[in-house]
């Protein structure tokens, strides 16, 4: 269900008054206890203010460093706004805000959720608030490798948590899914969530499928790592008949009213009152261009457009590179339709002998296409330049899934995810040469001519905000961004 973004301002903003406020000047995972606690609210309040909170930022700066990394679009040569994102050269004051929004604003509202819920027996706030936060979480470990957990979220209880590993995490998260999904919900004690659920509209149906899509995705990113257990957790979920998401996790309803936009616009257009920071990659276009790929307009309101290449913001001859489109009203994904058959196409292919493999991909691919106004049947059909490769062997057959994935992240403000996938995969394969190379091939990922990792080394992970290690003695050593987190390729 779509609800309009002015319903869903006003209930963040109501909410704000009794919890927001109250976090301002918190730690960023604690209650701070000269402010007014969260038990002055409910489920029914708290809980679409926290999701305003995951999607604000997931949405906002985290999808800016996704999309640059992901080599969609790249840093103006005629601005300096993000030259530190293409440069892989990330401070620890750069991105206070989405940890301590997550933190603040997202986990500690879900878990108000979560206790107030099960203390009345509704489930249905439950399970929404459980699945929000394992998502909230999970983007956090993803993004530092070890994050407060167990000890996290305490308020003036413990100011300075210790840090878990991220399998610990994954593992607990999991488990804390598995307790929701199992509660009674036909009790009368659970109410219907209506318009508070930004997400589904209050349709339990969906956030189970949510929740089991979030669970494959989860167990997807220890394949490499943890193979047994990744396995054992995908074939269960076989087995036991859980259905996946056949629409759309997200947030919808923005408009073009300031204060009421998608926030990757709101972050990067009205806020900065340019359109022009982010332009046209030319690792991006001209995969698309190879492959006479429609969607190329969406993106970029041109069949040719002029790139930049990637992290290249020092060039002199960048001036009139295409600017990328983006749209007010455009809605922050979490789960798409898309990925979900993405995620289903590549457990079969790894667990299930490829058994449905190629439909799954098939329409997944065709989804991207419809959620930007084009027919992708053409592209998957025998013959076709995306026809998915029955014939080969199983890492060709990975490869094209994941190359379409990371096509089809460019949509929904969920560029994050794609950086995530390609750190856990390898695809898209890091080119030999750079983009201006003529033996370069389209869609390869190249390092930054200004990059500060050296050895053509690309970012891995965040490094911790100021915010937590000046205030957490526990934050640990700093590492490299270059250093892989627990499940990704080594």
């Amino acid at each position: 269900m779509n609800l309009t973004i002015k319903k869903s301002l006003y209930i963040f903003l109501a909410a704000s008054s009794v919890v927001l406020f109250g976090c301002k000047k918190q730690l960023d995972i604690n209650v701070d206890p000269n402010y007014p606690l969260v038990n002055q609210g409910s489920p029914r309040l708290i809980f679409p203010a926290a999701v305003m909170s995951t999607v604000g930022r997931t949405g906002a700066e985290l999808n800016i460093i996704g999309g640059i990394w992901s080599q969609y679009y790249s840093q103006s040569a005629s601005s300096s706004q993000y030259r530190t994102v293409d440069a892989y050269n990330l401070q620890s004051t750069d991105y206070n805000g989405p940890y301590s929004e997550l933190f603040s604003g997202a986990l500690n509202n879900y878990q108000y959720v979560i206790d107030s819920s099960k203390a009345k027996g509704d489930w249905n706030f439950f399970l929404m608030g459980t699945v929000m936060k394992a998502y909230t979480a999970q983007v956090l470990a993803d993004l530092y490798d070890k994050i407060p957990y167990s000890q996290a979220l305490q308020g003036k209880a413990n100011l300075t948590p210790a840090f878990d590993d991220g399998y610990s995490i994954y593992t607990d998260l999991l488990s804390k899914i598995d307790e929701a999904l199992g509660k009674d919900f036909t009790a009368k004690t659970n109410t219907d969530p209506g318009t508070s659920d930004l997400v589904f509209g209050g349709d339990m149906d969906r956030w189970m499928q949510f929740a089991n899509t979030l669970k494959l995705k989860m167990y997807l990113r220890m394949v490499n790592a943890k193979s047994a257990e990744a396995k054992a957790g995908i074939e269960k979920l076989y087995t036991s008949g859980a259905k996946f998401l056949d629409t759309t996790a997200a947030v919808t309803g923005f408009t073009k009213t300031p204060d009421k936009q998608n926030p990757f616009y709101a972050y990067n257009v009205q806020r900065l009152n340019t359109t022009t920071n982010l332009r046209a990659s030319k690792t991006f276009v001209s995969w698309l261009q190879a492959n006479n790929d429609p969607r190329i307009s969406y993106y970029f309101d041109s069949t040719t457009p002029a790139v930049i290449h990637q992290g290249d913001y020092l060039g002199t001859i960048y001036g009139k590179a295409t600017v990328l489109r983006q749209h007010e009203t455009d809605p922050v994904n979490m789960i798409s339709e898309a990925e979900s058959y993405f995620m289903q196409a590549e457990a079969r292919l790894r667990y299930f002998a490829a058994d449905q493999t190629q439909a799954l991909y098939n329409k997944a691919v065709e989804t991207t296409f419809d959620e930007t106004g084009y027919d992708g049947k053409p592209f998957v059909a025998s013959g076709g330049v995306y026809e998915f490769p029955a014939a080969g062997n199983e890492d060709e057959k990975l490869e094209a899934i994941m190359v379409q994935k990371w096509a089809s992240l460019a949509y929904g403000t969920h560029a994050l995810e794609a950086f995530f996938e390609r750190n856990r995969t390898g695809y898209p394969r890091a080119s030999a040469v750079y983009s201006t190379s003529p033996s370069y091939i389209p869609g390869q990922f190249v390092y930054s001519p200004n990059g500060v990792t050296g050895n053509g080394q690309f970012p891995k992970r965040l490094v911790y905000p100021d915010v937590e290690r000046s205030r957490n003695r526990n934050t640990p050593a700093e590492v490299p961004i270059t250093t892989p987190v627990w499940w990704a390729l080594k």
